[in-house]
């Protein structure tokens, strides 16, 4: 999977305006709407901040993947953002996130939602990667910085 096929230059915020996680999520949720990739705002936060309730999609190491799969979605697509100031989303190693990556897919797209997840995980393994967000400075920046290393 290659993440660039689910995201565009204009659902990535450089640098993200919120400074905690409900208000990053819906900064996020509110790029999807935007760019048309969503058809009910309100749905898709709903749906991410549930899921967020049940278990923080903090994955550590200053990564966070808040996620959902509601109705208002008709593909798998994404929102990413690069925090000015990390932002605590309950991680399991108490990190703070400085990248966070919102995915959302129909409710049906099991498998993609789940590579997707991985591929992100992976992603953020690398250290050439999280330099290169570290430096991004605009979205499209970072937009390249995920193109090279999806």
């Amino acid at each position: 999977m290659n993440l660039v096929d689910i995201l565009t230059p204009a659902r990535i915020a450089v640098p993200l305006k919120a400074s905690d996680k409900v208000e990053v999520i819906a900064e996020l949720v509110d790029l999807l709407a935007a760019d048309g990739a969503i058809s009910d705002r309100d749905e898709v936060l709903r749906a991410v901040l549930a899921r967020e309730e049940m278990r923080s999609t903090g994955i550590g190491s200053g990564l966070a993947v808040p996620h959902a799969k509601p109705r208002a979605c008709s593909k798998l697509t994404a929102a990413v953002g690069k925090a000015i100031r990390p932002i605590d989303f309950a991680s399991s190693d108490g990190k703070p996130c400085e990248f966070v990556a919102l995915l959302v897919s129909p409710p049906d797209e099991t498998g993609p939602h789940i590579q997707a997840l991985a591929r992100i995980s992976r992603v953020w393994l690398q250290e050439s990667f999280r330099e290169a967000v570290r430096a991004a400075n605009t979205p499209e920046e970072l937009y390249e910085a995920i193109r090279a290393a999806s």
